[in-house]
């Protein structure tokens, strides 16, 4: 798999169309960060850890629903493997006018928007939600 990150983002895309109340992903640490963001903002219930039948670590990822329609309305991919994207605190897009969250890989930790403009630090944009 090329883009962890981005498989996932589209595992919780999948399940949300489909109704889903829960999704798995192959577990790693940058992906449980991305997901405690995600978790902290509201986005999610939140995550477990397990394993699959094979032995594999994986997150059981409790999706967040309001009326019947999911919680995240957009999910979108910034920085690819094959195009990093990074941006200076100053540069940091704001998700719909401050409505939505992006979400940021610094030096000190994967960590949304605001939390990296409060802190005085840029990095890899790794993706938007609303």
């Amino acid at each position: 798999m090329n883009d962890p990150i981005g498989d996932m983002l589209t595992r919780i895309r999948n399940s949300q169309m489909r109704g889903k109340s829960t999704v798995l992903t192959p577990a790693s640490n940058k992906r449980a960060r991305v997901l405690d963001v995600l978790a902290s903002e509201g986005y999610i219930r939140g995550y477990e850890s397990g394993t699959d039948s094979a032995g594999h670590p994986t997150f059981e990822i409790s999706l967040k629903y309001y009326d019947g329609e999911p919680v995240i309305r957009e999910l979108a991919r910034v920085s690819k493997p094959g195009r990093r994207v990074y941006m200076g605190v100053k540069e940091i897009p704001q998700v719909r006018q401050g409505l939505g969250v992006s979400i940021v890989s610094t030096s000190q930790g994967v960590m949304s928007d605001a939390k990296a403009r409060a802190a005085n630090i840029g990095g890899e944009v790794l993706c938007t939600v609303f």
